[in-house]
Order: structure tokens, then C-alpha cells, then sequence
């Protein structure tokens, strides 16, 4: 998107001044800058509806307000004075310059500022150059604090800086602040940062050092995997954003494949689903029917007794009576053909249906366990995944969860609905975890297991926090990852016990209606039968020896 494009791109109404909207046309066109920042694509995105409507708290800062989305809030203005703070802070460290300077040097920068965000920003050039020399001086200060945990850190952090981590390091404001800077909607373009910190150590190869040294100690605390993607090689100009350096740390490259559409995929596994249970349906008729014929062609006994019985005149009259009519007039006219999507989605995917966006169809950890699945972690993010069908193991990375957990955990969810136009790993790897987690057992047994360590939540809270996760906005394919889920409803369909409580859950509960019915008209054709019986001589009617 062009910067020109930016500026007239508009999602919500704004009051219009003609005088402003002529200006801004006019500096952009005659911008020298225009040619190479027309390449510049929106990389700061609104959080998509469906999104923040399912959980807006994790979407909306409560602390601190970066950039332009969130800057009108008048809640959030209690931070300003630690913002001007670290302006002030910042003009000292600028090697003889002025803050002012800081801002002109920003103001050339503005189309490229604009064309880092997708959402029209109703505000003129200086007031953006302002905003973000005090949000980036701040930002820059409190990185430095978060990454105080790295060695590395400790000889570049400004002696005048005590207070701030007095201040900063208090559990219950760190974590508040920590939330609100992962936040999609309140990112600031990392070649800002690199700006300001050039300006005060007078290198850009040094700017470049030490902002790349600050991101990786502040997103290894963000990061639920402690063992992250190797970066080695990578610049700070090769990423967006906070959020998308964290992304690219944790979710592995994974080559694009191409989307099966949704009415495609349907129209298949419908005609799998219909095939399977016919196949299943044949292997519990077919037996049943040889057994029937045996005992007609025997002359004597119970047998040869019902055979009779239906060859005469009244069970004639009855069997022709039309009850395929009766049967839809009592709202059985697909009994026939029982439909259990909803009471075995869980148990196997020869009966499952299409997969819902929400969440996959995969056996639970208790089920799995059960059908002697082992769960082993491993030190690793979701390029570790696997599943070895020769143990029956499942290979799933440990994650450590603690209160920052589910908005970093639902704002890289949201960032790769926004940005990706390839597999959605990260959304593939909440709902797999969705998937096998139903409650709070199944979180306790991952524990147990090493594979989710959980600091400050509960065992009730991990299972609400995975099963409210994922709510996709588009259905796409993981292959590594589909495989394994594949092979893990493989194996547990291919056990006896699960395959009894399959037919059982298919056959037997879900045609309660129908078997009730049955059972009822049975027993008013016997009724019927010991009535006439018992006026008439059966055994001289039907001539009985």
C-alpha cells in the first residue's frame, strides 16, 4: 500500500478538512521519498472483529498506549509523565543535539510512518513525528529494563535508570506494561527505535546491536517457549515490529500449501463418511442375514414357526402397510440414517464431520491416554511436534504459562490472521492444543508430564484459557502438522475398545428414537398376535403338526 493510498484510506468517519486533506496530497506527491516507500506495506493491523469480539480485553491496552490507534484515550494518559520522562532522559543521551532535532528527522519520515499502519490516521505529520519520538524514547528505556535478565545488557544501560527499575520491576506494573507492549494496536515500526537509538550513539551499526540485544532479552520473558528459534544472521531491519520479532522467533518457516476450499473439503469428507459407514453397516448386516437364512431353511422349531407366520394373510396385510408415510408423519423419516456428528465428533474421524473453524477434531489427552498414547515433552517450539506411531508417542514443546500468557498467546494469533498469507502455524498449533485439551484432567495430565508448566494458574484456568483460544478466521493447511493429527486420530480409531464405543455412540445411542419406535411396534404386533391367538386356534390355522 502506497503512502498515497494510506492517507485516503479511511475504515471509519472522520471530520473532513478539505484545507489539510490538500495538503497532505500535496506533500505527498512531491515527496522525494515517494518511489521507495510505495513499497512499504501496513504492517501495524487492527485487531480482526471476530477476534476482539471473542476476548477484547486481551486486544485493548489498560496501561500504556503506543502509537497512534490507542493515543486519544484519556485513561491512558496517566503514563505521559513517564513518557516525557524518558524524552527528557533521551535529549541528554543525543550527543549535543535537541529532541527537536529528533522530530524534524522524524518528520521526513512520515509517509514511510503512515504506510506501516493499515488503519487511516486522522492526525497531521508533526503531531505523529511528536508521538513517536516520546513513545519510541520510552519504549527504548523500558526494553532496557525488561532485558536486565541478559549479561549482555547490564554495561549498556544508563546510569540515570535506578529509578526506573525500582518502578518497572514491581511484578504487578511490569506485568501490566509487559501486556499492553505485545499488543497488535500498540506497536510503533522497529526503524524508529533504531532512529533514536542512532541519534545517541552516533552508529547505525551500533543502534542495530544493541536494538536487536534488547528484543531477544525481552521476548525470551515474552516468549512461552524458553527455547526459541535460532536467529542467527537475522537484522532488526528484517522484522516490522515487536510482535512480529517475537513471531518469527517462535514460529518456524514452513514452505506455503496451497488451501483445499471449504465446499471441496466438505463435498469429500462427506462422501468418505458415507462410504466408511456403509462399509461398517455391511460388516454388521451381512451376518445377521446369513444367520436368518439358516434358521429358515430349517422344517422344525421357532424358525420354521416365524417363517409361516410371515407368509400368512395378516402379516401380508401388515408389512404392506406404508410406513415409510407413517414414519415421516412422526418425524422419523431419516432414521434410516442416524446422524451422531455431535455425539461422536470425538471418537474417530471415520464419523467425523467437515472441521469447524473453532476447533479441530482430535481425541482429548484423557482419551489418547487411555488408548496408550505417551506424551514426552521436548525443549523445543512447534517444529518439535511429531508423533512416532512405532512407541504411540506424542512429541508437544513445553510451555510455560503465566498471567501474560494468554494475550501474548492471542495477539500472535491475531498478528498471523492479519499478516499471513501462508499456513496459519501458530493459529494450527493453538487449536491442536484446543483440541486435545477439554478439561481441566487433561490439563493436569500435560503438567504432570512436563509439557505445560504453569506458574500462576490453575488447572481449570489452562483448560478455559486453550479452550476459549482459537477462533480462526480462515481454515488452512499445516502439513506437518496435519499429519500428525491425522496419524493421532489414525491410531486411536484403530483400537477395538474405541471402535465398540463408536458403533455403540452411532448405532445404539444415536437411534434411541428409532429403536424405541421399533420396540414399540413390536410389541403391539406381539399383543396383537397373543389376542388372536387366544380367540382363534393358531395351530389349526396355520395347520401346525
Amino acid at each position: 500500500m502506497s503512502p498515497l493510498q494510506t492517507n485516503l484510506s479511511c475504515g471509519t468517519s472522520f471530520d473532513f478538512d478539505e484545507l489539510q486533506w490538500v495538503a497532505n496530497i500535496r506533500r505527498t506527491i512531491e515527496a522525494d521519498q515517494l518511489e521507495d516507500d510505495s513499497e512499504i506495506s501496513g504492517c501495524i493491523f487492527s485487531v480482526p472483529k471476530p477476534l476482539m469480539s471473542n476476548h477484547p480485553d486481551s486486544y485493548t491496552p489498560h496501561q500504556l498506549s503506543l502509537g497512534p490507534y490507542h493515543y486519544s484515550r484519556l485513561e491512558l494518559h496517566e503514563m505521559d509523565r513517564y513518557k516525557l520522562s524518558a524524552a527528557k532522559r533521551c535529549q541528554k543521551l543525543l550527543q549535543g543535539l535537541k529532541f527537536q532535532d529528533l522530530v524534524e528527522q522524524l518528520m521526513k519520515l512520515e509517509f514511510k510512518i503512515r504506510a506501516c499502519y493499515s488503519k487511516y490516521l486522522n492526525i497531521n505529520g508533526q503531531t505523529l513525528a511528536w508521538m513517536m519520538a516520546i513513545d519510541a524514547s520510552f519504549l527504548i528505556e523500558y526494553l532496557q529494563v525488561s532485558a536486565l535478565s541478559d549479561p549482555e545488557m547490564l554495561s549498556k544501560v544508563p546510569s540515570g535508570m535506578s529509578h526506573l527499575f525500582d518502578y518497572f520491576r514491581r511484578k504487578s506494573i511490569h506485568d501490566a506494561i509487559l501486556r499492553d507492549i505485545v499488543m497488535l494496536e500498540n506497536q510503533i515500526p522497529l526503524f524508529i527505535l533504531r532512529k533514536v537509538l542512532e541519534f545517541q550513539l552516533l552508529s547505525l551499526e551500533s543502534a542495530e546491536e544493541m536494538l536487536y540485544s534488547m528484543l531477544r532479552g525481552s521476548c525470551k520473558e515474552l516468549s512461552p517457549f524458553k527455547t526459541v528459534e535460532s536467529s542467527s544472521g537475522v537484522k532488526v531491519s528484517d522484522h516490522a515490529h515487536l510482535l512480529d520479532f517475537l513471531y518469527n522467533i517462535i514460529v518456524p518457516k514452513v514452505e506455503e500449501s496451497l488451501e483445499i476450499p471449504e465446499e471441496v473439503k466438505d463435498d469429500s469428507k462427506a462422501s468418505q463418511d458415507n462410504e466408511e459407514s456403509s462399509v461398517d453397516s455391511n460388516y454388521i448386516k451381512q451376518p445377521l442375514i446369513e444367520i436368518w437364512k439358516i434358521l429358515l431353511n430349517q422344517k422344525i422349531g421357532p424358525a420354521s414357526f416365524l417363517n409361516k407366520l410371515l407368509k400368512s394373510a395378516p402379516c401380508e396385510v401388515i408389512i404392506k402397510l406404508p410406513w415409510k408415510t407413517f414414519l415421516n408423519l412422526l418425524g422419523f423419516g431419516t432414521v434410516n440414517q442416524p446422524n451422531a456428528s455431535s455425539e461422536s465428533q470425538s471418537f474417530g474421524s471415520s464419523f467425523h464431520q467437515p472441521l469447524l473453524v473453532e476447533e479441530i477434531t482430535i481425541p482429548s489427552v484423557s482419551q489418547l491416554s487411555k488408548c496408550g498414547v505417551r506424551f514426552v515433552p521436548t525443549n523445543g517450539s512447534i517444529s518439535t511436534i511429531n508423533f512416532d506411531k512405532k512407541t504411540c508417542t506424542l512429541y508437544l514443546p513445553r510451555i510455560s504459562l503465566d498471567v501474560n500468557s494468554d494475550v501474548v498467546l492471542r495477539n500472535l494469533v491475531a498478528y498471523e490472521a492479519s499478516n499471513s498469507s501462508g499456513p496459519m502455524v501458530f493459529t494450527r498449533y493453538t487449536e491442536l492444543m484446543n483440541g486435545i485439551i477439554d478439561s481441566a484432567e487433561d490439563a493436569k495430565m500435560l503438567r504432570e508430564k512436563g509439557i505445560i508448566l504453569s506458574h500462576s494458574t490453575n488447572d481449570e484456568e489452562v483448560a478455559n484459557m486453550w479452550n476459549g483460544m482459537s477462533r480462526s478466521i480462515r481454515l488452512t493447511k499445516v502439513p506437518f502438522l496435519d499429519t500428525v493429527i491425522q496419524d493421532v486420530n489414525n491410531y486411536h480409531d484403530g483400537q477395538f475398545k474405541v471402535k465398540v464405543e463408536m458403533f455403540m455412540k452411532l448405532y445404539v445411542f444415536g437411534s434411541w428414537k428409532f429403536l424405541t419406535l421399533v420396540a414399540a411396534i413390536l410389541l403391539l404386533l406381539i399383543t396383537s398376535l397373543q389376542a388372536f391367538c387366544s380367540v382363534y386356534d393358531c395351530v389349526r390355522l396355520f395347520h401346525f403338526q
